[in-house]
């Protein structure tokens, strides 16, 4: 963990009270890599497939994660895998339209299987291959030359970053009590604190007073506090510095800790006040009112299509040519001006 100190203790729980206080056509791919189907295949869970089998009639969308390398894409139908190919020979282009032999990023096998390695957004695009063939007759020995061509869609993803919107209740003696604000700043302070060593902290935080009339008990006040649990603290860098093939792996789980130790802290105030509490506080934590709703981000240069990418609508992929993310939203927005032509692009 980062920070150093071994994880910090929640305070205890009468703190809280004081006032101040993937691939289409049959097999997929390696690990990291999605391959889907394209509307008019069955999808098939293909994610730990190492082959990817291309389609003379369908692009073959592929997704490959961010610094792994791409399962090996077939020159070859399925179907054609599984039977004799006389004389075969590859052609490989890439998405700047050149030969592919003898790129350092690729490994290309003598039976035309292709892996794109390290992948990174710049490498999306339209990888294709020829394959030529002969058909030479039975009864003639006669030799027909045969051409077929397939296209992969090859889009490069990462895992959406996750944080996570708080909700949570207090009761309070009345909405223009000063303490009210003291209280909030104080409890800002506390959740930090539990989280710091994740490189975790709280955002976007407010709250409001509202009269609130509850069924035998009349008119009380009660402040609707929300904040959010975001992963991004000063220092986070540094973690994906460490580890930077997986950076979204060990942010989303950190953030994925601050949550629950958060929740930890606030059962921890409600079995307090049941349990601990002598007197009853100005301010105090209403039963059962912490709620949290996840939220995810992307990456600049990266977004969510639910409709182009339908098949890996959970990922965050690539920005298309003519599209572009300069932030942290999970949508690629349309470049007024074309002359946007890359995969990834960060500004229009």
């Amino acid at each position: 963990m980062a920070g150093g100190g071994g994880r910090p203790r929640s305070p205890p729980g009468g703190l809280l009270g004081m006032a101040a206080a993937v691939v289409v056509a049959g097999l997929g791919a390696l690990t990291g890599v999605r391959a889907v189907p394209t509307e008019e295949q069955h999808s098939v869970d293909l994610i730990e497939k190492r082959y990817v089998y291309g389609d003379t009639k369908h692009e073959v969308n592929v997704y490959v994660k961010v610094f792994t390398n791409s399962p090996f894409l077939v020159c070859m139908d399925l179907a054609r895998s599984q039977e004799e190919v006389i004389d075969p020979k590859y052609l490989w282009v890439g998405p700047d339209g050149k030969n592919l032999e003898g790129r350092m990023y690729v490994n290309l096998t003598e039976t035309g299987k292709l892996m794109v390695m390290g992948f990174k957004e710049s490498m999306s695009g339209a990888y294709t291959c020829t394959l030529a063939h002969k058909i030479i007759e039975t009864t003639t020995q006669e030799e027909r030359e045969m051409f077929e061509a397939y296209k992969f869609m090859v889009y490069a993803y990462r895992e959406a970053d996750h944080a996570y919107q708080v909700f949570v209740r207090f009761t309070t003696k009345e909405c223009e009590l000063a303490a009210n604000g003291q209280f909030f700043e104080e409890l800002k302070k506390i959740l930090n604190n539990i989280i710091s060593d994740l490189t975790c902290h709280i955002i976007e935080s407010s709250y409001k007073c509202h009269s609130v009339k509850i069924p035998k008990q009349g008119l009380l006040h009660e402040l609707f506090v929300s904040f959010q649990v975001n992963p991004f603290a000063p220092g986070w860098e540094e973690v994906c510095h460490q580890v930077p093939y997986d950076c979204e792996d060990e942010t989303n789980m950190r953030v994925q800790e601050a949550r629950d130790r958060i929740g930890e802290f606030f059962n921890k105030q409600m079995y307090a006040l049941k349990h601990e509490s002598q007197t009853v506080p100005a301010i105090r934590y209403v039963d059962n009112s912490f709620s949290v709703t996840h939220i995810d981000s992307c990456r600049p240069g990266f977004g969510k299509n639910d409709i182009t990418h339908k098949n890996c609508a959970s990922c965050c992929v690539v920005c298309d040519p003519g599209t572009y993310s300069p932030n942290n939203e999970v949508t690629c927005q349309i470049c007024t001006r074309p002359r946007v032509k890359m995969y990834g692009a960060r500004s229009c």
